[in-house]
């Protein structure tokens, strides 16, 4: 091929190359273009596109509250509802070795921990002995009340309050806390009487209701703590009435008759109101009955009449005075048993009769048939205990018996319950003569002149001062001081009566420092500890 041919041939081959990439080009191009279209109009196309095309949006419509009874009632209430909140010293343990249960941790009574312990309450399985303990914290425990006066006074019950060393009060959702002080208690029905001091305006009473109108069936709604949760409303029925549950303290006592309700109950729900459908309170809620520990439907309030009768005592006296015969009596009356002794109407089969109490004194016997007392005519325990309780005691009523078919009638005198069973039924009995002692207010406890049979029960035989109560984070409280620790100097200068404790109170003013000897008994023996501190500068703050 010529050269020239050959030249003419390469420019044609290098155009058709040329034509054919342009021509590839071209044709991506618009492919990509036509691609872009595509996809942009699809991907528009699914984003207007309902992902539930026949579902309707939701609406909020304006807000309109829907008022009931309930929520009248609930708003009415509330405020004279109170969070109660207590603070006890821990239990002191004896040595493992020696370590025995408390009372109340044996047969029946054991229920009574099984209560204070679902209630929140402070306690719990411990010893006494006379081994020293690490120093803790005091233990917590919520429970609810009552406002019942303007002057600031509240209806709990006494297991809230029982143990406890400090006792402080919340009212509704504000978190302050007021210091309030136990009036008064009655075991017999576990209530107790508390005055909190706390601005006037945070004083709602609640407007008491009469509990013999209750019926069953009635609606009842449950107001309180539980849990620790405060202002709490539950709502129920009153399922039964007149209920006595055994099982140890705080039931078992002839006073107490429960209304059962449906009205859930939780712990820290105790103290609190149960309430009619008209915002009365109708009960005291007090306990509940569990196989598992939890709310299962059966919880108990104690009537409010009965609250009513232990409040007014305890404001007036300070406590509560019952009479009594001092008898016993089965609390099955078989009426085949009492025809059999000669009572065809009723009446109450004595059983057996207090040593030395007014019915043996008046001549009583056992097996006699009690069937009227001051004319009234008796036709069961129940009202037997209803009419001696209500008489005031040291009076004297003619009470008649059935004695072997023939109608006796005896004088007999009134005694105080508590005082004529302290023994049986768990009391301290008459209070004895109060020893020396003497608050200080500086330090934080109380201290009394030790006697000669607290020396030897004690096997201590040298001068000082028995310390008998430790204020909750006083002073005293601070530095390590112990009930039962017995003061021998305090700065170096020896105590040995309270007179030395007030000279040396005295001459101290806040920041100083005080140091104190005292001797505290231990598995060795006793043994000299030197706790020292300075008065703080805000007597408000720790005294």
């Amino acid at each position: 091929m010529k050269l020239s041919e050959q030249s003419d041939f390469l420019a044609r081959l290098r155009g058709r190359k040329f034509l054919s990439t342009s021509l590839i080009l071209l044709t991506l191009s618009v492919g990509i273009l036509i691609g872009t279209l595509v996809d942009t109009e699809a991907g528009a196309a699914r984003e207007g596109q309902k992902a539930a095309p026949d579902a309707t949006p939701l609406t909020i419509p304006p807000p309109q509250p829907v008022e009931n009874q309930f929520t009248e009632i609930a708003r009415a209430v509330r405020p004279s509802v109170v969070n109660i909140r207590v603070e006890a010293l821990p239990q002191k343990r004896a040595p493992e070795s020696g370590r025995q249960d408390q009372p109340g941790q044996q047969g029946d009574e054991r229920m009574e921990e099984f209560f204070r312990r679902f209630f929140g309450m402070p306690g719990g399985p411990g010893g006494s002995g006379d081994g020293p303990v690490p120093r803790q914290r005091p233990n917590n425990g919520e429970g609810s009340g009552i406002i019942v006066d303007q002057a600031g006074y509240l209806l709990t019950n006494y297991h809230v309050v029982e143990r406890a060393d400090r006792v402080r009060v919340r009212f509704g959702e504000d978190d302050e806390l007021y210091d309030a002080k136990v009036i008064g208690h009655d075991e017999e029905t576990d209530l107790a009487v508390v005055k909190v001091d706390a601005p006037e305006h945070l004083i709602r009473p609640a407007k008491i209701g009469n509990s013999e109108a209750v019926s069953v069936g009635d609606w009842a709604i449950a107001i309180g703590s539980p849990f620790g949760f405060r202002e709490t409303v539950t709502v129920g029925i009153i399922s039964a009435k007149s209920r006595e549950v055994q099982g140890g303290a705080p039931f078992s006592r002839p006073f107490q008759k429960f209304f059962q309700t449906d009205a859930a109950i939780n712990p820290g729900n105790s103290g609190g109101p149960l309430v009619n459908i008209r915002g009365e309170v109708i009960g005291v809620n007090t306990a509940i009955v569990s196989r598992t520990g939890g709310y299962e439907g059966l919880g108990f309030a104690l009537p409010s009449n009965i609250a009513a009768g232990v409040y007014n005592q305890i404001i007036e006296r300070g406590k509560v005075a019952r009479g009594s015969i001092g008898v016993t009596f089965s609390s099955v009356q078989e009426p085949a048993n009492l025809r059999v002794y000669g009572a065809k109407d009723g009446g109450v089969l004595v059983t057996d009769i207090k040593e030395g109490g007014p019915a043996e004194q008046a001549g009583m016997k056992v097996e006699d048939v009690i069937v009227s007392i001051d004319g009234k005519k008796i036709k069961d325990g129940d009202q037997l205990i209803a009419i001696v309780a209500a008489t005031p005691v040291d009076s004297t009523v003619p009470i008649e018996v059935l004695r072997d078919g023939k109608t006796v009638t005896l004088d007999v005198a009134i005694a105080d319950r508590s005082e004529l069973f302290a023994k049986e039924l768990g009391f301290s009995g008459p209070e004895e003569a109060e020893e020396p002692e003497i608050s200080e207010v500086m330090f934080g406890f109380k201290v009394a002149v030790l006697t000669s049979a607290q020396k030897e029960k004690l096997e201590y035989e040298d001068s000082g001062l028995l310390i008998i109560e430790v204020d909750p984070a006083s002073f005293a409280d601070d530095i390590g001081l112990r009930k039962n620790d017995i003061i021998v100097s305090i700065n170096r200068k020896p105590v040995e009566g309270l007179s030395d404790v007030r000279e040396i109170q005295n001459g101290l003013s806040l920041g100083d420092d005080v140091a104190f000897k005292v001797m505290r008994r231990g598995p060795g023996g006793w043994t000299a500890l030197y706790p020292a501190g300075v008065l703080p500068d805000k007597a408000e703050d720790r005294f």
